[in-house]
């Protein structure tokens, strides 16, 4: 049952996630914005993690997690209605003022044309009203609250299995979890092409006055659709949290003395974690803060968590800027709908990624590895995809000739 909860909370806060990344070009058109802004934005869910990833993986692990959790799944509900509480303030989206091409919006280019002067001069932006300056502040504040939300599902919730599951069946158990937390990405892709497709104030205009279609770059969808629907999807994911126990029966196997060499040498040289499968419960928040420093040298000092930081760098540099910016880029680039780049990136990319994950957890159960084996193949594997990833480099296309930006007249 736990495992059934917690792969529905990493469904859930990695739809809302995706959800986010699938906005962005309907963002920067909403509150005209510049894509530096929405980088900021982005990288506030992160921001808002390292707030408190410490303190929560340290001090909640003693504590009691699925209560956490489920606080954290509120936490992570409430920031997404945040992020869409500016659209029921911010008045009526008025396309006539917005930035707009002069030209037929809808021509779709061959791959790597480079533009006349012609096409030049049709895509020329104009001058349009002073932007809602103040309203991307929401999103930001609702994304960081996301990330502090978020902080205790990760570490917690696969420590939580780690603790009272078997070795061989723990790295299936993270396996399936992870593999569930990568359908999320393919359903907020898909949502977000979905609501791409709906004008931003459907519900509030009649429909037969807007002359303008999701193929016209001023067109803005009903991006705060989506984060009200990931938000109570969010919320829903933390009731069952609520009703788990602190601890389940030890399975045979877990025993301290049972461990692999690793992880019993770092017990050995972390003062609480020597009780840990003793008197945990009965450990004051004044004892555990004074073995914080000693348990974080002996963290930072621990070859296996030294790999696994290596690993995390590698996949995430060659990962996170490629899913924010690629489905603009195919947007902007190629003239698509946001509504296409959407779904591409929802049916191509990530099934790839779950079949990656659930493969892994699969070779982890059957060539029985241990802390070191598995650290070794996850940097090998990861390695290799960061290589590979730099070929992207080599598939890039001219910029088309924009007049006033790239061409002179």
């Amino acid at each position: 049952m736990f495992l059934v909860a917690l792969s529905f909370a990493y469904f859930a806060k990695a739809l809302s996630g995706s959800y986010l990344k699938s906005t962005i070009t309907q963002l920067e058109r909403r509150f005209d914005i510049p894509s530096y802004l929405i980088g900021v934005i982005d990288g506030s869910f992160e921001i808002g993690n390292l707030l408190v990833i410490a303190f929560v993986s340290y001090f909640g692990a003693k504590l009691h997690r699925p209560k956490i959790i489920a606080m954290g799944c509120v936490l992570m509900s409430i920031g997404t209605f945040i992020i869409a509480l500016p659209h029921f303030i911010i008045g009526r989206y008025e396309f006539e003022t917005s930035v707009r091409w002069l030209g037929n919006a809808t021509r779709n280019p061959a791959p790597c044309a480079v533009g006349s002067l012609a096409d030049a001069a049709q895509d020329a932006q104009v001058p349009h009203k002073e932007s809602n300056l103040s309203m991307w502040i929401y999103v930001l504040l609702g994304n960081v609250l996301r990330g502090i939300g978020e902080t205790p599902i990760q570490p917690l919730g696969i420590s939580y299995i780690d603790d009272f599951a078997t070795e061989e069946n723990a790295a299936l158990y993270v396996g399936c979890v992870h593999t569930i937390s990568v359908v999320g990405p393919v359903f907020g892709y898909l949502l977000g092409s979905l609501c791409a497709r709906i004008y931003v104030d459907i519900g509030f205009v009649k429909m037969g006055d807007i002359t303008i279609t999701p193929a016209d770059a001023r067109w803005v969808g009903a991006w705060w659709l989506g984060y009200l629907i990931a938000g109570v999807i969010t919320l829903l994911s933390a009731f069952p949290f609520w009703f788990l126990p602190r601890a389940l029966p030890v399975s045979e196997g877990q025993s301290p003395e049972k461990c692999p060499p690793e992880q019993t040498s770092f017990i050995k040289n972390s003062p609480l974690l020597k009780q840990k499968y003793k008197a945990d419960e009965h450990s004051n928040f004044i004892e555990m803060a004074k073995d914080f420093i000693p348990t974080l040298r002996t963290l930072l000092g621990h070859r296996v968590y030294l790999i696994y930081l290596c690993v995390t760098i590698i996949q995430l540099n060659s990962l996170i800027g490629m899913v924010t910016y690629k489905p603009k880029y195919i947007e902007q680039h190629f003239r698509q709908s946001a509504s296409k780049a959407n779904f591409l990136m929802g049916v191509i990319n990530i099934p790839a990624v779950a079949l990656g994950m659930f493969s892994g957890g699969l070779l982890m159960k059957r060539l029985k590895l241990n802390l070191m084996g598995a650290a070794r193949f996850a940097f090998g594997t990861s390695l290799i995809g960061y290589v590979l990833s730099l070929f992207f480099f080599a598939l890039s296309c001219d910029n088309a000739n924009v007049a006033g930006v790239t061409v002179v007249f």
